[in-house]
């Protein structure tokens, strides 16, 4: 897929990853609308970095925990930028305890925002992107879905179900020329990580990440661009985590 002319939906379009890959896709000529629950500063300031680019950026505020909220943005988008070719569901957030700390509540609250919003988004983006006869779906997993985590499995199980949601989805799509795939991060210096303390970073950079180094969001977001552009990978997952999950513990 060539990026120039494209328009692309991202979910978490505000920070983290989903930002990175709002001015990554921008930087190939694809026109961007962010989706976030606020109008905030970083809202802004991805607004006018992918406008000082050239290309137009809209915001949309939804929470896509809501079924009706995730057809209102995919039809927004469609509005806004008068078609759609690209779909990135990066919003998301930690879930962390075990099975007798984990809340029934926010069991449910993490397949909301990872599982159930993939479900809508994609059911209202696929007739726009059948418009196209080609289109590209990019869902973010986690390292957390390879490998068994302690105190994470509610996100274990989720990010897990994106992988499988992935695999089913590409296959289903394959014959309508929409890829769909994913990314696996590890460890991303994101708001995701804010309440990382100093220890366990050290601890993450000495001993579990072998390239001595956290991620950062623009290296998730240049496999993203590569995803969507590469025009024969489809039902596939790309792991970006320092080759944490590579090592022998």
């Amino acid at each position: 897929m060539e990026l120039a002319g494209k328009a692309a939906l991202i979910t978490g379009g505000t920070s983290g990853i989903g930002a990175a890959t709002a001015l990554e896709l921008a930087q190939g000529g694809a026109d961007i609308v962010i989706v976030g629950r606020q109008a905030t500063e970083g809202a802004a300031r991805i607004q006018q970095a992918v406008r000082a680019l050239g290309r137009r950026c809209e915001l949309v505020l939804a929470d896509v925990t809501d079924a009706a909220a995730c057809e209102r943005c995919v039809q927004q988008a469609v509005q806004m930028l008068e078609r759609l070719d690209i779909l990135v569901h990066a919003a998301g957030g930690p879930c962390n305890g075990n099975i007798m700390e984990v809340a029934p509540e926010a069991w449910h609250d993490a397949f909301a925002v990872h599982v159930d919003a993939a479900f809508y988004l994609c059911r209202a983006a696929i007739p726009h992107l059948r418009k196209q006869s080609e289109g590209a779906i990019i869902l973010i997993s986690s390292v957390a879905a390879l490998r068994g985590v302690p105190n994470a499995i509610a996100y274990g199980t989720v990010k897990g179900a994106v992988l499988e949601f992935m695999r089913d989805l590409a296959r289903d799509l394959a014959g309508d020329n929409i890829r769909v795939n994913c990314v696996a991060p590890g460890i991303i210096r994101t708001p995701f990580h804010a309440a990382m303390t100093p220890e366990a970073k050290r601890n993450n950079i000495e001993n579990r990440i072998p390239l001595h180094r956290e991620g950062k969001p623009e290296d998730v977001a240049q496999a993203i661009r590569m995803l969507v552009c590469n025009d024969f990978i489809t039902g596939e997952s790309i792991t970006i985590d320092g080759g944490m999950t590579s090592r022998v513990p």
